[in-house]
C-alpha cells in the first residue's frame, strides 16, 4: 500500500485529503505542517508528499527544495492561488504536480501517477547529469596524471595513459581513482621535498655560521648564508599555501615558532661564543621539520614517498656532519665533546642512507649517476673531516659539504619527479 505524508492547512475550503487519500488506497502516515516537512519526511519515509496550501509562500518552496536535496520524494501541492510566479517557483522548487483549483477525489490517483512519473524522470536526469560531471572531472584528473607521468618518466601521452589504465585494471579501480592517486603522490612528494629541505637548511645555516666565525671563504659563505635564509622562508611560505591547514597546520606552526627564534639569533653578528645557542635553536627547527616530514610521508603513499624522504634526509645529514666537525674543532669543553659525538653518529646514519639508496631498482640513468656522484662527494668530505682543526681542513669541509649537498639535492629532485613506485 502506498503511503503519503500529508501537510494540510486548516481552512474552510480545504478538501478532505486525508479521507480521500485513504479512499484511493494511500495510507496517510502523518499530518504535519510545512515548517517540519523535512524532519517528518526523514522520520516517516513516505512514498510521496501531499500538501494543501491556499496561498503558498517562499517557506513552503524552501521546504520542498530541502526534501529534494536530503530525502527525494514525489511532491504534490494543491492550492487555490493562480499566481504565475508561484507556479514557476514551484517548478524550480522540485514540486512535481502543482494543481490550482483542480482538486477532486476522482482525479487524485491520476495526479499522484503524474507526480511519480515526473519525479522518476527528474531523478533519471539528475543521475545522468551526475555521471556526465563525474566523467568530465575524471577526464581532467586523467589529463593531469598523464602530464605528471610524461614529465616524470619520459613517457609519450599514449604510454602514460596505458600505464594508468593498466594500473586501474590490476587494482580493480576506476582510472580516475588511479589518476587521483598519482596527483596526490606528486603533491605529497613536493611537500616532503620542501619539508626535508627545512631539515637540511637548519643544519646548513649552523655550518655556515661556524665557517663565518672561522673566517673561511667569507664571500661565498655570506652568499650561501643569505640564500639559505631566503630558502627557508620560501619553503615555509609554499608549504603554508599548499598543505591542508586542518591536517598539517599545527605541524607547520610548530616549525615556524623555533624558526622565528633562530632567524633572530642569526641576524646578530656571528660570534663563536654564540655558536652553541644557535645550534640549540637549529636543533628545535630540525626536530619540528622532521615531525612534519614524517607525517607527510604517512599521509601520502609511503612506498613512493619513503625514497624521497630518505634522499632528502641525506641532504640534512651531509650538512649535519660538516656542522658537527666544525663545532667540535671550534668549541671546547662539553659542547665540543657533544659535537664530536654527534659527528660519529651522524656519519653512521649517512652511510646507512647511502646503502639504502644504492639498493633501489633505479630505472632512470640520471638517478643512478647522481647516486654515484653523491658517493664521490661523501668520500671527499670524509677525507677532509680529520683536518677540521686546521684552516685547510675547514676549507675542505666547506667545499666538499656543498658539493655533496648539490649532488644529493639533484638526486632528490630526480626522485621527486620520477616517483618510480607511483604506478606499478
Amino acid at each position: 500500500m502506498m503511503s503519503a505524508l500529508l501537510s494540510l492547512t486548516a481552512a474552510p475550503g480545504a478538501p478532505p485529503l486525508s479521507d480521500d487519500l485513504d479512499a484511493v488506497g494511500v495510507k496517510v502516515l502523518q499530518a504535519g505542517g510545512c515548517s517540519t516537512l523535512l524532519q517528518d519526511v526523514v522520520k516517516t519515509a513516505p512514498d510521496l508528499v501531499v500538501i494543501y496550501e491556499e496561498h503558498p509562500e517562499s517557506a513552503l518552496f524552501s521546504s520542498t527544495m530541502a526534501v529534494n536535496a536530503a530525502a527525494p520524494r514525489p511532491v504534490i501541492v494543491f492550492t487555490t492561488d493562480p499566481d504565475a510566479e508561484k507556479i514557476a517557483l514551484a517548478t524550480r522548487s522540485c514540486v512535481h504536480a502543482y494543481v490550482v483549483n483542480g482538486y477532486s477525489q476522482s482525479r487524485l490517483r491520476s495526479v499522484i501517477h503524474l507526480a511519480q512519473a515526473r519525479f522518476h524522470h527528474d531523478q533519471l536526469l539528475r543521475k545522468e547529469l551526475t555521471e556526465v560531471n563525474q566523467r568530465f572531472a575524471e577526464r581532467k584528473l586523467v589529463d593531469r596524471a598523464k602530464g605528471i607521468l610524461m614529465g616524470a618518466r619520459q613517457l609519450r601521452e599514449e604510454e602514460a595513459f596505458r600505464a594508468l589504465r593498466n594500473t586501474a585494471m590490476h587494482t580493480k579501480q576506476r582510472i580516475g581513482q588511479v589518476s587521483q592517486r598519482v596527483i596526490d603522490s606528486a603533491r605529497y612528494a613536493e611537500a616532503i621535498n620542501r619539508a626535508g629541505q627545512l631539515r637540511m637548511l637548519s643544519q646548513r645555516l649552523v655550518k655556515l655560521y661556524a665557517l663565518t666565525c672561522a673566517d673561511i671563504r667569507p664571500e661565498e659563505t655570506r652568499r650561501l648564508f643569505a640564500a639559505s635564509l631566503g630558502h627557508v622562508d620560501g619553503n615555509l611560505d609554499s608549504l603554508g599555501r599548499s598543505l591542508s591547514k586542518p591536517t598539517f597546520g599545527d605541524l607547520l606552526d610548530a616549525v615556524l615558532t623555533p624558526w622565528a627564534e633562530l632567524r633572530q639569533a642569526l641576524g646578530a653578528a656571528p660570534r663563536a661564543r654564540r655558536l652553541a645557542e644557535v645550534d640549540r635553536l637549529a636543533e628545535q627547527v630540525l626536530l619540528r621539520a622532521e615531525q612534519l616530514t614524517a607525517n607527510l610521508e604517512i599521509a601520502g603513499f609511503a612506498a613512493a614517498l619513503r625514497v624521497i624522504n630518505v634522499a632528502g634526509r641525506q641532504r640534512m645529514l651531509s650538512q649535519r656532519v660538516a656542522k658537527a666537525a666544525l663545532m667540535g674543532a671550534l668549541l671546547g669543553g662539553a659542547a665540543g665533546s657533544a659535537a664530536r659525538a654527534s659527528l660519529r653518529s651522524t656519519m653512521a646514519e649517512l652511510v646507512d642512507g647511502f646503502a639504502y639508496l644504492e639498493t633501489l631498482p633505479l630505472s632512470n640513468a640520471e638517478i643512478g649517476r647522481e647516486v654515484g656522484q653523491a658517493a664521490q662527494g661523501w668520500a671527499g668530505l670524509q677525507a677532509a673531516l680529520p683536518q677540521a682543526g686546521t684552516a685547510a681542513g675547514q676549507d675542505g669541509i666547506a667545499g666538499f659539504s656543498e658539493a655533496l649537498l648539490a649532488s644529493i639535492d639533484r638526486l632528490t629532485e630526480h626522485l621527486e619527479r620520477g616517483m618510480q613506485a607511483l604506478v606499478r
